[in-house]
């Protein structure tokens, strides 16, 4: 089963989308498989990480803004090519396994949607296959 979802994001920075990827997983009935989370964004990109201290976001984007800053040398003409850096490293995509109904995720984990060029509308997708209940 394939969901999609829509999320407003803030200009940078990491939202949490674990409810969502939940809420997906338990409404497609699959209780054992895998879930795809997919963002169709060439400036926007999916991962797992902690979720039980904030910081840890703002960190994340601290971190990335010191490795790939926005140069000026940089030739794309709309000004974000720092944005599709980061994209690209991170990923555009996260595999979760999916078991007894729901995702298998650590203690401190969380799934996130990644913004680096916002604010913008956005969407992903949840693509959850496996075994049926």
């Amino acid at each position: 089963m394939l969901f999609n979802f829509q999320l407003s994001t803030p200009k940078e920075g990491l939202v949490d989308i674990t409810a969502e990827v939940t809420e997906a997983i338990s409404e497609s009935g699959v209780n054992e498989g895998i879930c795809v989370v997919y963002c169709p964004h060439t400036t926007a990109a999916i991962t797992i990480n902690e979720n039980a201290d904030p910081d840890v976001k703002t960190d994340f984007i601290a971190g990335f803004d010191k490795v790939f800053p926005d140069f000026e040398s940089f030739r794309h003409a709309e000004g974000n090519s720092d944005a599709h850096i980061k994209s690209s490293v991170v990923g555009a995509s996260e595999t979760i396994i999916v078991t007894a109904g729901r995702p298998l995720l650590g203690t401190w984990q969380g799934v996130y949607f990644c913004e680096f060029d916002g604010p913008r509308n956005r969407k992903f997708y949840v693509k959850v296959m496996g075994d049926w209940k």
